[in-house]
């Protein structure tokens, strides 16, 4: 006979490890209970007073809790990358304070031809450096359009699209830090770790953020980070190293990565079995795995925005595609009843973001503004995006309101 509180416990402790997978969204809550019996509640953990550290103002950020958003009026005028004080915060619990001399990169698992390896931070500033800008982008960005522009109910941080920026990241090629470490030929997955404080949700500890990737990306182009924008990364952006993965959505890249499994087998947490999969009418009950993220569009400004009636203004933005760079953008500012091809703004660097911009001189009254990229492999952002019950990869044409006054 089996016992079912054991039986509970051990899949617990199995999922929260990433040794397992399959648990349906119930099995989370229903074992909540467990966890306390289970010892999984939460390590202790050095954090900041604050979720956040850096200043959040309300001219730059609007904040949700563990997270802050940036404005997109705040990037009028800023360049092609965001200033690190109005960057993005997305954190799961709170930011870390890690002291970069104590702190040493584990790299473990049956992938490797030897024992663990540890590496510290000097060890890293050893090795060839690269720079590369990418975008780092939740993959929530854009969730509060659901309700709001589609009228359908989702779960999560209701973003607008300011769960998005590009920097310049320098760092270390993790190919070259894995190579070193001596891969056995049959290595499969790679699991980066952060060390910030555990997930607890319903009860149940999950343990650090972690979310797992095949070795062929891990090989290809991803980056461990030390600098963001010419500068040591900031505590709530990973300091004294992250992960950066181009193309693919936030929670892959890593913050505070404190160790690094390689398996021979494929690897699992609740950030890729429970969480950032696809769930809905549309998707199979254990739902749908995605990885990259999708095509969007954003103006300048805030909605609600107002303008001098009569008078021409430019209004400006940015458009971004994980599948490559921008070919063009349009831009209606009637409703969606006709569109104008927008003017770029210097170039678009594969992995990052278009600027563009367009005059206009708007009569007085109430106008509804629309953005619509299409990059060079002839994706286009469409009128509504595919739903899913957990908000993400929102992709439709985002309806801006303003008023000329």
């Amino acid at each position: 006979m089996i016992d079912e509180a054991a039986y509970d416990e051990a899949r617990l402790r199995d999922w929260a490890a990433g040794r397992a997978r399959g648990f349906a969204r119930r099995d989370l809550f229903a074992l909540a209970a467990v966890a306390g019996t289970a010892g999984l509640l939460p390590s202790p953990a050095q954090a900041a007073d604050a979720p956040i550290v850096k200043p959040l103002p309300p001219e730059l950020f609007k904040v949700f809790g563990t997270n802050a958003e940036t404005k997109w009026s705040a990037l009028k005028g800023q360049g092609y990358y965001v200033p690190i004080d109005r960057f993005f915060v997305r954190n799961h619990t709170s930011t870390p304070t890690i002291d970069a001399a104590d702190w040493s990169l584990e790299i473990s698992g049956s992938g490797l031809r030897g024992p663990a390896v540890h590496v510290t931070l000097d060890d890293l500033r050893r090795l060839p450096a690269e720079s590369h800008a990418v975008t780092v982008e939740c993959a929530g960005n854009g969730r509060s359009y659901y309700t709001s522009q589609q009228g359908q109910t989702v779960s999560g941080t209701a973003w607008g699209l300011g769960a998005v920026g590009v920097a310049r990241w320098r760092g270390v090629r993790l190919s070259t830090v894995l190579r070193r470490a001596g891969l056995r030929r049959d290595a499969l997955d790679v699991q980066p770790s952060g060390l910030d404080p555990h997930y607890v949700t319903g009860g149940v500890d999950l343990g650090p953020v972690r979310r797992p990737m095949p070795l062929a990306k891990a090989l290809d182009d991803v980056l461990l980070a030390y600098e963001m924008n010419g500068e040591p990364l900031p505590p709530d952006h990973g300091f004294p190293v992250r992960v950066i993965v181009p193309h693919w959505i936030g929670i892959a890249s890593i913050k505070w990565v404190g160790k690094i499994e390689v398996s021979t087998e494929p690897l699992f947490s609740p950030w890729n079995t429970q969480f950032y999969r696809l769930f809905g009418p549309e998707f199979p009950a254990e739902g749908q795995p995605f990885d990259r993220q999708v095509i969007k569009s954003a103006f300048e400004l805030d909605p609600g925005a107002t303008f001098p009636a009569g008078r021409w203004t430019t209004l400006t933005g940015r458009s971004w595609s994980a599948n490559g760079p921008i070919r063009h953008v349009e831009v209606s500012t009637d409703g969606g009843l006709t569109w104008r091809r927008a003017h770029r703004v210097g170039a678009s660097i594969e992995g990052a973001w278009q600027r563009w911009e367009l005059d206009w001189q708007p009569s007085a009254g109430a106008h509804e503004l629309l953005a619509r990229a299409t990059d060079v492999h002839g994706h286009t952002q469409p009128e509504v995006a595919r739903y899913n019950t957990l908000g993400y990869l929102f992709d439709a044409v985002v309806r801006v309101p303003v008023t000329a006054a």
